[in-house]
């Protein structure tokens, strides 16, 4: 991916046709603009700063201050002091190699005291110089010393390496040899960063300089080789212990075990721990912590537990690392009790929790949805003094955006921005997982170039979230591309790539192509697992292909993968497609002969048949038969009685079934309340109808558009049958003559006012996703005018029209041609901080060459190249899915061009789409 993304500093003024809209806005803004970037306009009109010092003047400056006496009191040192950065004092010395030794070292000591200084290694190495010129070894050594524990980064390690290994070739008079100290710093430097390779060249150059291995060089080697499992290569250096005459001490063993548990040998890990004692080797609270990790690991959290009650034994006090361990183990258990009264325990035995704790216990929280309880969490943590990791901010903001609070997870990221917690690539992960989970894909893509920016690099985990986001939103060419681009930016595809594709294509139909795919995954070194297999399996059921489906498991079978339920069921749900009951039967009892169980899912598709049927007493069998077994029903389950019920018009059976369904605890979604509210309204019952509104809406529940195109059906049927009663004497006794997909083609406004003036009066007042709802509906159906009058309505109650719809409003405008008005749309959205998506742009700029309204066109395209977008993702989906499908190759060649002369610059593999467009065309 090409890192330089920028556009031309600042942002041309929109031409007069960008008009202001109308609409009014409240307290929008552009959160994702405003916290991962300055727009480009901001950028323009910031005032310019300051000159800044010249910064080759600044070394001299600093050598005239230093040779003078009590310099360090000096005003202008104090002024300088802001300004110097590791490039002017290597310049300084490096200029100036006569400077009295103990002059640059005061100066440089000094400098490094200033906050948030770091020498680097140029500099150090100049001070060595000096430092070794004069002959002050003592001193040199403690400064070789200082710069490889200096050393942040494993991208900084081979420059520590060099200057060290050069200084050992130099002549007589300026060689400084490592001593055992630096060879054990060095190692542990590179131990840090796991570079194995070269700490087995610095321990042979160690040999080859006749310098002495000590019991602290060997540990270093082996706590590396156990860091990473590799325990043969730990036990090598074990033995180089006692050939030395040297004996393991409890810093080799606790190592040892560790590379057992790494290992995945738990037991050989119990044998060292067991034979430290024999040796008379004393364990400590770090052996402790390492076994019991490794236990818990394993899954013997109580084995594990069990452990940590004998450290009393060997005089061992638990750390914060043992107890957040168990804590950890018994939360990834779903031990919560057990987690809380550990926690409890560490208090009372005078051990605070410290950040990592508390980052465990928010991680849990946020995975069982209690955001509240996470969020108060993170200000204890800062109440204590304590400071948030990277880890804590991005369970958060994991947690957030996996539950569709976007506006949340994005005070998080400016909270961790602010406390100086550097985002990392989970962090942009998180962010691109929840905006492709809400379908705002062009913001995810958007953030591929943030990391860029960042220097982050976008992990195959990252390329995997985007594709899915794109074959979400049912793009499937943009999908390609991007796997494109992975194979490009030297990321490898793997099998949850490939699984995806296989899956978006089944769901669209296309299940040639995901066999197509299939097939060729062993060329590509990929061995295809259940994941691939359940998603093949279910899309040939689903184009009625069920004998073929049962092929592939048998080519499951005979390929060693092993299906598990979701591929039975499946099959079983194919079968009863196909009213091959006998067969989706046998598959249940199957599946209990290779050890797996009927999962809820199992047992709902039995459910769903049998009431199907109308066979209510064997669906009740079923039910408690799975109870028994300890299968717990979920909302699916409850659901299909519900909808059984309700649809021959037993509405006291229905709503038992609901209520039983609260006293487990299953939440219903939109689907239930639906269900029950259309059986009220054929009754008659429309007040009844309401209140399953009602109490849908007090539940947290959003009502969707299935349910308020079922409330508008009603209400339309008895305005039909009240003014048929006036005219013919006659009323309409049912709505079967209304489809629900019908409502939003014949609904009046009356009605609609109606339904809303209905809402408020019991109790469940519109908001704006109602009115996004009805204006959505009326959008798909190209009834603009009535959805404009629902915007005028809403606007009139005080609120703001959300981005879903004005993207709606703005999309119907291009379908009737209507370019004037979504440009209009186009501008309000994007002044108030909205991002309209690229089919918006693609709808608008295709419209208007289609107009010859080429200036325009460039206009809207010249302001989208200014916004926040991935220029990847415009090209592909503006120009080559937009003027070039349709045949606009003019206004392809010009926007192509516009993009080129304004610097954004795509991919190359893009760039060579571009370019291939350009010459088929």
């Amino acid at each position: 991916m090409n890192k330089s993304r920028a556009v031309a500093a600042s942002s041309p003024g929109l031409p007069s046709f960008f008009s202001s809209s109308s609409i009014p806005f409240r307290n929008s803004s552009n959160r994702l603009l405003s916290i991962f970037s300055t727009s480009a306009a901001a950028a323009a009109a910031a005032p310019s700063p300051p000159p800044a010092k010249d910064p080759a003047d600044i070394p001299s400056q600093l050598l005239s201050i230093i040779s003078l006496p009590n310099w360090q009191k000096h005003h202008s040192i104090r002024k300088l002091m802001s300004d110097i950065c590791p490039s002017h004092v290597s310049s300084l010395l490096h200029d100036n190699p006569g400077l009295p030794p103990y002059v640059a070292l005061n100066f440089f000591n000094f400098v490094a005291r200033k906050p948030g200084f770091r020498h680097d290694v140029r500099s150090h190495s100049l001070l060595l110089d000096i430092l070794i010129r004069n002959k002050l070894f003592g001193v040199a050594e403690k400064v070789r010393i200082a710069m490889v524990r200096g050393c942040s980064s494993v991208d900084e390690a081979p420059s520590v390496l060099e200057c060290l290994r050069g200084m050992k070739k130099r002549g007589t008079e300026m060689e400084f040899k490592l001593t055992v100290r630096s060879y054990n710093e060095l190692l542990m430097m590179l131990s840090r960063f796991l570079m194995i390779d070269e700490m087995k060249k610095v321990y042979s150059e160690m040999i080859e300089d006749f310098v002495s291995p000590n019991i602290y060089t060997f540990n270093t080697m082996i706590n590396v080789y156990c860091k990473v499992g590799n325990v043969v290569e730990a036990d090598l250096y074990l033995s180089k212990i006692l050939q030395a005459g040297l004996r393991p001490d409890t810093f080799t063993y606790t190592s040892l075990i560790l590379g057992h548990c790494r290992n995945n040998d738990v037991n050989d890990a119990f044998r060292i721990f067991n034979a430290m004692q024999k040796k008379g080797c004393r364990r400590n609270a770090v052996s402790y912590t390492v076994l019991i990790h490794g236990l818990c690991e394993a899954g013997r959290v109580d084995e594990g537990i069990r452990l940590y009650k004998k450290m009393g034994e060997d005089n061992c006090i638990p750390t914060v690392r043992t107890y957040t361990v168990m804590i950890d183990a018994l939360l990834a258990n779903g031990r919560q009790l057990g987690a809380m009264d550990m926690l409890s325990k560490m208090k009372e035995a005078g051990c605070e929790p410290n950040v990592h704790t508390y980052t465990v216990l928010i991680d849990a929280m946020c995975k069982e949805k209690k955001m509240e309880q996470s969020r108060q969490m993170l200000d204890e943590i800062i109440e204590k003094g304590l400071i948030p990791s990277a880890a804590t901010y991005n369970s958060l903001i994991g947690g957030y955006c996996k539950e569709g609070m976007m506006d949340v997870a994005l005070e998080i990221f400016d909270m961790m921005k602010s406390n100086n917690c550097k985002p990392n690539e989970r962090t942009y992960n998180e962010f691109i997982y929840g905006f492709c989970e809400a379908k705002c894909v062009h913001k995810a893509m958007a953030l591929l170039d943030k990391m860029l920016a960042s220097k982050l690099t976008p992990t195959v985990i990252t390329f995997n979230l985007l594709i899915h986001g794109q074959c979400k939103v049912g793009d499937l060419d943009s999908a390609y591309k991007l796997l494109d681009l992975m194979s490009d930016n030297s990321v490898i595809p793997d099998i949850w790539t490939y699984g995806v594709f296989v899956d978006a294509l089944c769901k669209k139909k296309r299940v040639e192509e995901a066999l197509a795919l299939f097939d060729n995954l062993k060329e590509k070194g990929i061995q295809p697992n259940e994941v691939i297999y359940t998603a093949l399996i279910d899309g040939l059921c689903k184009a009625g292909r069920v004998d073929d489906a049962c092929t592939l498991l048998e080519k499951m079978h005979s390929e060693h993968c092993q299906p598990n339920s979701s591929t039975y069921n499946a099959l079983i749900h194919g079968f009863y497609s196909e009213r091959k009951t006998k067969e989706a039967l046998q598959l249940v009892e199957n599946m209990g002969k290779v050890g797996l169980n009927p999962t809820v899912h199992t047992y709902t598709i039995l459910i769903k048949e049998m009431l199907k049927e109308g066979d209510f007493d064997h669906a009740h069998r079923i039910l408690k038969h799975m109870l028994s077994l300890g299968c717990k029903p979920d909302a699916y389950t409850y659901t299909a009685f519900i909808h059984a019920y309700c649809s021959i018009g037993n509405l006291q059976e229905a709503e038992d079934m609901m209520a039983r369904m609260s006293e487990v605890g299953v939440i219903p979604d939109s689907l239930p309340y639906t269900f029950l509210a259309d059986a009220y309204g054929q009754l008659g019952l429309m007040d009844d109808a309401f209140t399953v509104l009602k109490r849908m809406v007090d539940n947290d529940c959003e009502p969707s558009h299935h349910t308020y195109a079922v409330l508008i059906k009603h209400l339309s049927k008895d305005k039909l049958s009240k003014e048929n009663l006036s005219l013919t004497g006659v009323g309409v006794r049912d709505a079967a003559f209304l489809d629900v997909g019908d409502v939003w083609k014949v609904m009046d406004y009356d009605t609609a006012l109606f339904l809303l003036d209905k809402m408020t009066k019991h109790g469940c007042s519109p908001t704006v996703n109602t009115y996004a709802k009805l204006i959505i509906g009326l959008c798909k159906v190209r009834r603009l005018t009535m959805a404009q009058g629902l915007l005028s309505h809403m606007n009139m109650k005080g609120l703001s029209p959300n981005e879903d719809i004005l993207s709606s409003l703005l999309v119907c405008c291009c379908e009737l041609e209507m370019y004037a008005d979504a440009l209009n749309l186009l501008d309000a959205m994007m002044k108030h901080g909205h991002s309209p998506t690229l089919d918006s742009f693609r709808f608008i700029v295709c419209g208007l060459y289609n107009e010859g309204n080429n200036d325009k066109a460039q206009a809207a395209f010249s302001y989208l190249l200014h916004r926040q977008y991935n220029y990847d993702e415009v090209a592909w989906k503006v120009l080559i899915d937009g003027l070039l499908k349709k045949g606009l190759v003019d206004g392809f060649s010009e926007l192509f061009s516009l993009m080129e002369k304004k610097g954004c610059f795509v991919h190359p593999k893009t760039y060579t789409m571009l370019i291939e467009g350009l010459d088929g065309s």
